[in-house]
This record gives structure tokens, C-alpha cells and sequence, in this order.
């Protein structure tokens, strides 16, 4: 039976990535939605980039996009080197574009416009990056950037009553709009969560792969889940991203 798997925020951890895809032994059958952050953080973005753009060609996948998506694509079309971003995981992504050739950084660049800003399934769960803030759903979100900035839902998830259930009025009417949401973008171990972490009917499943956590992959039929080794031990001679 084909397997609908998500997979966490990457950020340049290709060590990782191929890793979980070995534990989680994936197969072509299996159809693969990413939450987006594939880049910043670790030294391998390019490698990262390119093994998704060779995944098309065999799997059936959904990309969504992130905000350290957009960071790298406006520096490759614009040479925009946001401070920000530099601080928070970019100056190794720029050392590691320094050398790819200009085919390779087109296709990148082609690979990163073509990102969507969130996928909405048949029997209407909700995939993104981040979160959104109108109360009638993503169609009507006045702002692109909510989708992969906004934290605004996890947090509301985080902090609501367990007692408070769904058909209460004090239920949050963003949750109501869809059967399941699955995001990145907040990692859990802010929460002390090493794992991909239900809150209501929020499923968060960045488990912390920019520091000192593990890239994960979840089944999002029976919520079987596969992580990777912590990414410092991937690689033990850098840093990984600044918080």
C-alpha cells in the first residue's frame, strides 16, 4: 500500500536526509510532501536541493516553501544578502553556492519558484510550513508570508486547554477549517519535544534538524515515525544554525 510521508525541515543536512530515507526505507510507491526550510544551517544545501529535484523523477512529491526558501532564492536571482538570514543559517548556504556552476544554480533557482505555499489534500488536511491567521482558512489569507512565517497557530495549538474540545466555541476556528494541519518552522524541542508532536489537531513535525535535534519523517495514515541521527553528530566539525 502506498505510504503518504511527510518529512521535516532539512536545512542543508543532507547526511540526514539520505539517512531517514534509509531507516524509513522508501520506496518509489511512497508519496513524499516536504514542509519546506530544505536550506540554511548545515553546509550541504546544494546537495539537499539537488537530490529533491532527482526525487521528482521517481516519486510523486509535494514541495512546500519556507522562509529560508525565499531567503536563498532572492539572493541567487538578486544578490540579496539579508543580515538576518546571514545570521540565522544563510552564510553557509552562500559558502556552499560558491562553486556550483551557473546550470545548477538555474535549476535551483527553477526548483525554489515552483515551491508551493501550501498543499490541501482530498479528504482535507492541510499541509505548510508555517501556519496562517484568517479565521475562513488559507484562500483567504491576505498575506503570503503567513504561510511560512506565521507561528501564531502552533502557539495557540501549544497553549489550548486539552479540556476544551473541538465542537466547544472556544475551540480556535482556524482548527476547525480542516481534518489535520501538518507543519515545520517552530521546532519542538522548544516545547522539550524530540519527536513529531501533536497539539489539538496541529501535527508540528520540525524536530529541531537546524540545531541540536533530528530530521524526521512521519506516516500520516498511522503516525509511524522515523528520524535521523542528531544533526551535530552528523556533522561534528560545525555549527549548524545561531537561534
Amino acid at each position: 500500500m502506498e505510504r503518504i510521508l511527510v518529512v521535516g525541515d532539512i536545512h542543508g543536512g543532507f547526511k540526514a536526509l539520505t539517512q531517514v530515507f534509509k531507516i524509513a526505507n522508501i520506496s518509489n510507491n511512497d508519496q513524499l510532501i516536504f514542509l519546506g526550510d530544505y536550506v540554511d544551517g548545515w553546509s550541504e544545501s546544494p546537495q539537499v536541493i539537488d537530490f529533491l529535484i532527482n526525487l521528482k523523477q521517481t516519486n510523486a512529491c509535494i514541495f512546500i516553501r519556507g522562509n529560508h526558501d525565499v531567503y536563498l532564492l532572492n539572493y541567487l536571482k538578486n544578490g540579496d544578502l539579508d543580515p538576518t538570514w546571514l545570521m540565522h543559517g544563510g552564510s553557509a548556504t552562500v559558502n556552499s553556492y560558491e562553486t556550483l556552476s551557473k546550470k545548477t544554480i538555474f535549476k535551483h533557482i527553477q526548483f525554489l519558484e515552483e515551491l508551493h505555499s501550501y498543499y490541501l489534500d482530498s479528504v482535507n488536511r492541510l499541509f505548510l510550513h508555517a501556519g496562517f491567521t484568517h479565521m475562513r482558512g488559507v484562500d483567504f489569507e491576505r498575506y503570503n508570508e503567513s504561510f511560512y512565517w506565521d507561528r501564531t497557530l502552533w502557539e495557540t495549538a501549544v497553549a489550548l486547554n486539552t479540556n476544551i474540545n473541538k465542537d466547544s466555541d472556544l475551540y480556535p476556528k482556524r482548527f476547525k477549517l480542516y481534518n489535520e494541519i501538518y507543519i515545520g518552522h517552530t521546532p519542538t524541542t522548544h516545547i522539550s519535544s524530540t519527536i513529531p508532536t501533536q497539539k489539538a489537531n496541529i501535527w508540528n513535525i520540525d524536530t529541531g534538524a537546524a540545531f541540536n535535534g533530528k530530521l524526521s519523517i512521519l506516516n500520516i495514515n498511522n503516525k509511524e515515525f522515523w528520524q535521523s541521527n542528531s544533526l551535530p553528530n552528523l556533522y561534528p566539525n560545525e555549527k549548524g544554525r545561531n537561534h
